[in-house]
């Protein structure tokens, strides 16, 4: 059985692969209220369908000023929660288990969808935006200046990544995952670039990384013992002087101490940068984590059966997590199981598409 193959146990949860879907958001409430819709039913039941391991949702505000957009889905109320319980049966259904991603965009919030022909930038309140909020006063290039945030926002922010935690065991939810990275609020607190704070939330690597840790233990006090934790970071931000690789392998041994079950690592998006991007670009990096003793999973630009599964041989990773490819190929999983040798009876296809079998 190739590797890409092999069940994986992160605490109580075994599961049945390690390609993973990683989270992609949508931008598709049109109703602008955080409730998922069929569009995520359909989205993500798909690649359910279609074999993934882990399905992890995009990212789920935990306050709505939490939202990149406003067509962002969110769990932070029990309307939402109950659409998301929907979605999760079907999904657990298919042989899939279920992650939610809980997020806070900080100042990369209240901006328009990145779709074609849409308007571009923050929102204007007057047109149904809000009044960002980041570490300090530093505005993301071409949005709008955020409002540095008290000792009782963050205190506010800690509280609503638990309570959301709890709504998403209320959901169904097998797994967590804390989103610090890309730019968003956690990874603002951790990067120097955005991080100009001279509080116990500033300075120093363990100064910066004290909201995360703080988020990490109200999210591991709501769920179950048996329940994984994973936490997604950006292990560098091409930029000198920013969160790079160095600190990212320590802070990712800490959140490893700490209990986290595994480290999803990406890179970027904190400030614009000349990322060298091609195939496997971001694999060194989680490569360079798992060498130091770390559950890691690898995403960025992994588009093929051999490639994905060489990462897994080589030790750079312990899990996959498609994103691009995935939305081009909800059943890559079946493709890839074909193209690496392994019988059809044993590929991840539900009954009713085995006539369509690879």
């Amino acid at each position: 059985m190739p590797r890409l193959f092999e069940p994986i146990t992160l605490r109580a949860l075994t599961v049945r692969n390690r390609v993973w879907l990683a989270p992609m958001c949508q931008y598709s409430v049109e109703a602008r209220d955080g409730v998922p819709t069929d569009w995520h039913l359909v989205h993500l039941g798909a690649r359910a369908q279609g074999g993934f391991g882990l399905i992890i949702t995009e990212a789920a505000a935990v306050v709505p000023e939490g939202r990149i957009s406003p067509q962002d889905v969110g769990i932070w109320n029990d309307e939402q929660a109950r659409a998301w319980s929907r979605i999760v049966d079907f999904l657990r259904s298919q042989g899939a288990a279920t992650c939610i991603q809980l997020a806070h965009a900080g100042r990369k919030a209240s901006t328009h969808r990145p779709f074609v022909g849409e308007a571009t930038g923050s929102v204007s309140e007057d047109a149904g935006g809000w009044q960002s909020v980041g570490p300090s006063a530093e505005a993301f290039e071409g949005l709008a200046a955020p409002r540095a945030m008290t000792r009782d926002d963050i205190t506010e922010v800690v509280v609503a990544f638990g309570t959301a935690a709890a709504r998403a065991v209320h959901a169904g939810f097998d797994s967590v995952e804390i989103h610090a990275a890309h730019g968003y609020l956690i990874h603002e607190f951790l990067s120097p670039l955005s991080n100009t704070r001279t509080d116990e939330y500033g300075g120093s690597l363990e100064n910066r990384a004290r909201l995360l840790f703080e988020i990490h233990d109200a999210v591991r006090a709501a769920l179950p013992d048996d329940a994984p934790v994973l936490v997604r970071i950006s292990a560098s931000e091409w930029t000198a002087g920013g969160f790079d690789i160095a600190e990212a392998t320590e802070l990712a041994v800490r959140l490893q101490e700490t209990g986290v079950d595994l480290v999803d690592v990406s890179s970027g998006g904190n400030v614009l940068a000349d990322i060298p991007i091609g195939p496997s670009y971001q694999v060194p990096l989680a490569g360079e984590i798992a060498a130091a003793g770390v559950t890691t999973g690898a995403v960025g630009l992994i588009t093929e059966p051999a490639q994905a599964e060489g990462i897994l041989t080589t030790g750079d990773a312990d899990v996959v997590l498609l994103a691009r490819a995935a939305l081009r190929d909800p059943s890559w999983p079946q493709r890839a199981a074909h193209a690496l040798g392994v019988g059809w009876r044993n590929t991840p296809y539900p009954p009713q598409y085995t006539r369509g079998k690879w």
